[in-house]
This record gives C-alpha cells, structure tokens and sequence, in this order.
C-alpha cells in the first residue's frame, strides 16, 4: 500500500473516531476543523508540491491532537485529568500540548517551504524566520478564539478553554514558540536529510 494513503486512511479513522459521541458537536467542529481544511488543501495541492514523508507524519500526528481535543474538549481530556489529579496540577493542561504542537508542526512545513522554496537564500535566516512565521500563525489562531467566544458566547467557552486562567493566551502563544523552536533546533537536520531525498526523485 501506498504510504502516503496509509496516512490519509488513518486521518479518517481518527476524524470519524472523534466524532463518535463527542463532548458536544459545536465544539468538536470548530476544534477538528483546521485538520479538516489543512487535509483539503494538501490533497488540492499534492500533484503539484508533495511534502517529505516526514512532514506528512508530523501533521498527522497534529490532526490526532486536535481529534482528542474536539472529542472530549481540551479541557476534559481524561489522560490529563488524571495528570491534573495526580500532581495537584490547578488544570487540565491538555490545551498546552495543542499550542505546543501548533508551534512545532507548522515549522516542520514552514522550514520544508522556505528551503525548496528557496525563500530564504542565506541559511542563518531561516531558523529564526521559521520561528516568527510559527508566532504569527499562533497569534492569529489566538485571534479567531477570541472572534469566535464573542460570537457564540457560552457556546464557545469550552473551544477558548481558558478553565479560568488569566495568562491562557498567553502561555499558548509562548508554547506554541516553544514548539517551534524545538523543531528547528531538534529536528531540522533530521527534516534536511528527507528534503535531500525528495528533492533527488
């Protein structure tokens, strides 16, 4: 089987395991939603840029973040409840793991773009360029959860998730930083030798 369709099989079998009797529909939809979209656009755009293989595994991976997280709210997430419980933690911070993903993934396809792109012609830019794109898309998501708890009022309390924390946006958008930073520094010369091998098929 193709590997890349194994990928797509099992974003669809954890988008429909998600949507079995979750917390409530509303909130699912608009968490499960940027997977939704991200998926159209990848398979809209696949005949004429294919990502590596390994980009392909780190959004995957993102997807299943934001399925658990539509499924039961990131609030309710039982694993962390049971974190929260267990180190007398004051929230269930399943939510940080989000943020931390949404900085980490978006630079695995940043860096990919900026490099066989060639949007960056010196090398020294691109860490710290892929770590203020990241920023920018965490600000912005920041931006749609406040539009979207003003429009839809309680309806959108369990989609910002800030459980009574004052510094929610803050911390994500500082996580999500954390995220990016951690991709570039950890894993760009892993992503180097995929992008080697794509860029020779």
């Amino acid at each position: 089987m193709n590997k890349h369709l194994t990928l797509v099989i099992l974003f669809f079998i954890g988008l429909i395991a998600s949507a079995i009797n979750p917390h409530d529909y509303f909130t699912w939809m608009l968490e499960v939603l940027p997977a939704i979209v991200g998926f159209i656009v990848l398979m809209l755009t696949y005949k004429r840029f294919q990502f590596t293989y390994f980009t392909y595994v780190a959004i995957l991976l993102h997807c299943y973040i934001l399925f658990i997280g539509g499924h039961y709210t990131y609030a309710e997430v039982p694993a962390f409840n049971w974190i929260r419980d267990a180190f007398h933690q004051t929230r269930n911070n399943y939510d940080k793991v989000g943020h931390f993903a949404q900085g980490f993934v978006p630079a695995f396809i940043v860096r990919e773009l900026f490099i066989r792109k060639q949007v960056i012609q010196k090398r020294g830019w691109l860490a710290f360029l892929t770590v203020c794109v990241c920023m920018s898309i965490s600000v912005t998501y920041e931006f749609i959860e406040w539009l979207v708890s003003v429009m839809t009022g309680e309806g959108g309390d369990a989609f910002l998730g800030t459980q009574g924390y004052i510094w929610d946006t803050q911390s994500d958008m500082l996580f999500a930083t954390i995220g990016a930073i951690v991709m570039v520094v950890f894993f760009g010369k892993i992503q180097d030798k995929f992008i080697d091998v794509q860029m020779k098929k």
